[in-house]
């Protein structure tokens, strides 16, 4: 059995920033992420609801020190981008973390 930390961070943006607001995390979040040692995999979910768009940023790491190199000592607070201010409609404090089993 092995055993992964998974790491999920949520934003919400217009339904007419959906689209743009993708290909913005591609060249923010998610090279930075792939750029960290440790770092398994990154998967973004994204459900369009009404005049909002959800995103999930879902990190698979191979330990919390790991995650560090990509947050901080704050390794359960979110971390956010310079341009997130134009896209996002709030700025969640924490993300969601777990222990992910693989059999």
């Amino acid at each position: 059995m092995d055993k992964v930390i998974t790491r999920i961070w949520h934003g919400k943006t217009r339904i007419e920033h959906a689209d743009e607001y993708l290909e913005y995390l591609k060249i923010s979040g998610i090279k930075d992420y792939k750029s960290i040692p440790g770092n398994l995999s990154v998967e973004i979910l994204r459900r369009k609801e009404k005049d909002v768009c959800h995103f999930w940023a879902i990190s698979k790491w191979v330990s919390v020190e790991s995650i560090k190199l990509f947050t901080g000592e704050e390794y359960e607070k979110a971390r956010y981008y310079p341009e997130d201010e134009k896209y996002l409609l709030e700025f969640e404090e924490d993300v969601i973390r777990c222990e992910t089993f693989n059999f």
